[in-house]
């Protein structure tokens, strides 16, 4: 048909053309210029005027993802600014049949008629080409229902074998995806080194960006990124699939399964303690008031010049709060630097000492037991969630939330006890016996590594009342209570 054979009254003034490909891992666009191609030259020989082309790339119809691009046309669509639609095949425009039905109302109400594919033309002004459409429709359901599904059990047959997955080569292997290469698995066995040790994946992935270590993208890491990294069952020479392990992988590993075992009750413990800000004092957590035994918190104090009143300098204290939060007496309070001296030295000591390895020894469970451990933690947590919930809709009352809510969290802060005591090796990993010398470069540790070290040896020292006002902090009133 040329352009002297379209009617006035339908002649197409502005049309929209519409291209997508479900898949394009490699972002090169091929699939959707050549449909752009045909299209443009479909409405070239139709005498239709093109207003604009509208492109969503590697976004799939049947899934239901957002597709910008199409949401575009359809108000463009609304407001009249398009008069008809050229695409490839209905397929590209839909594959569900509620898809079509919504696109269809919209076509009705803006009096657009016109659909124009490669492969065959439909009139929705009329009941036979409707009919048409919804036929295609269906039927372009029922294709994507069964290529999904074949998807789904190639997906998992590959999974079965060992096989590797994903369109971005993963950091610690090659473009093969089974390849070790070994400058990245370097730092991937150091990252899991230290994280052991005691350190955050926070302090670990600046650590990374100042010694110009990308990711495989090539981008800066980030906690999250590095710890989705370090928790895979990837670079135990694991094969994982839909978050569960499905057996051995065809590449080998660059940690063994115990590690990451270790990594993952490690995550498992830092995730029930609920810190996420990064550390200022040294012994958060560790210590208890001495007149009423609940735990000290934080708190900085500026303290101004008797002169003129300004404020020349901070204090770090650790205090026992009063009130509904904390339940503390609100009475005690001591200088941070002295007691953290005085602890750090006490820990240091405790270190060179037998008494430690005898309590040490016996601690270290099978990995087994681990992930036991963290499996439960996980199912209480999953518990909490559903509580909250549950409370969240109406379905139970606040004294009922509560009441279910303290023995679980109570259970979780047992079992985390537990995780923590059993990690403690690494942590301690060269350590023990050697006091003297790690007291010689404990400044150049990180505040994360040293307080991961003091708890490790420390269960919590309780601070006894002093004089009101001190600066300084007589030995007497610290005693420490070592984990045995």
């Amino acid at each position: 048909m040329t352009k002297t054979d379209v009617p006035p009254h339908r002649r197409i003034l502005s049309a929209a053309i519409y291209a997508r490909i479900s898949s394009d891992p490699l972002g090169q666009s091929l699939g959707v210029q050549r449909q752009l191609e045909d299209c443009r030259s479909l409405a070239e020989s139709r005498g239709w005027n093109v207003g604009e082309e509208y492109v969503d790339n590697d976004a799939s119809a049947y899934s239901g993802k957002s597709r910008p691009a199409y949401q575009r046309m359809l108000d463009d669509l609304r407001s009249g600014k398009r008069d008809s639609v050229v695409v490839y095949n209905l397929d590209r425009l839909h594959r569900q049949p509620s898809e079509l039905e919504a696109f269809v109302a919209v076509c009705e109400s803006a009096g657009v008629r016109d659909v124009a594919t490669v492969t065959a033309d439909i009139d929705l002004g009329n009941d036979d080409g409707l009919f048409m459409a919804r036929i295609f429709a269906a039927f372009a359901a029922k294709e994507s229902g069964r290529k999904s599904a074949r998807i789904r059990r190639k997906a998992l047959a590959n999974a079965q074998a060992g096989l590797p997955h994903g369109p971005v080569r993963p950091f610690g292997y090659e473009d093969d995806k089974i390849t070790i290469r070994e400058s990245e698995a370097a730092v991937i066995r150091q990252v899991v080194e230290r994280f052991l040790a005691g350190e955050s994946m926070r302090s670990l992935s600046a650590w990374l960006t100042e010694t110009q270590v990308p990711t495989a993208r090539g981008a800066e890491w980030r906690p999250s990124s590095l710890g989705t990294v370090i928790r895979s069952a990837r670079i135990a020479g694991l094969r994982e699939h839909k978050g569960e392990i499905v057996g051995p992988a065809v590449w080998d590993g660059i940690i063994t399964v115990d590690q990451r075992n270790q990594v993952l009750a490690r995550f498992a413990a830092r995730k029930a303690s609920g810190r996420r800000a990064p550390r200022r004092y040294l012994l958060s957590g560790l210590l208890r008031c001495g007149r009423c035994g609940t735990p000290l918190y934080t708190s900085t104090q500026h303290v101004k010049s008797t002169t003129n009143g300004r404020q020349v300098r901070r204090s770090r204290r650790y205090s026992c709060m009063s009130g509904p939060d904390h339940n503390g007496c609100g009475k005690l309070t001591i200088v941070a630097e002295p007691v953290e001296q005085i602890i750090t030295a006490a820990v240091l000591a405790r270190l060179d000492s037998p008494q430690l390895a005898d309590a040490l020894s016996g601690r270290i469970a099978a990995d087994e037991q681990l992930a036991k451990l963290q499996e439960q933690v996980n199912a209480d947590q999953s518990k909490l969630d559903e509580l909250a919930g549950l409370y969240a809709d109406g379905a139970i009352t606040a004294r009922e939330w509560m009441a279910a809510r303290v023995p679980v969290e109570t259970r979780i802060k047992t079992v985390s006890r537990q995780i923590t005591d059993q990690t403690t090796a690494p942590i301690l990993d060269g350590l023990i016996g050697n006091g003297t010398q790690l007291a010689q470069s404990w400044e150049s540790l990180n505040l994360d590594r040293q307080h991961a070290i003091i708890r490790a040896v420390l269960d919590f020292a309780t601070i006894l009342p002093g004089r009101r006002g001190a600066q300084s902090v007589a030995l007497e009133r610290v005693q420490p209570q070592w984990i045995h």
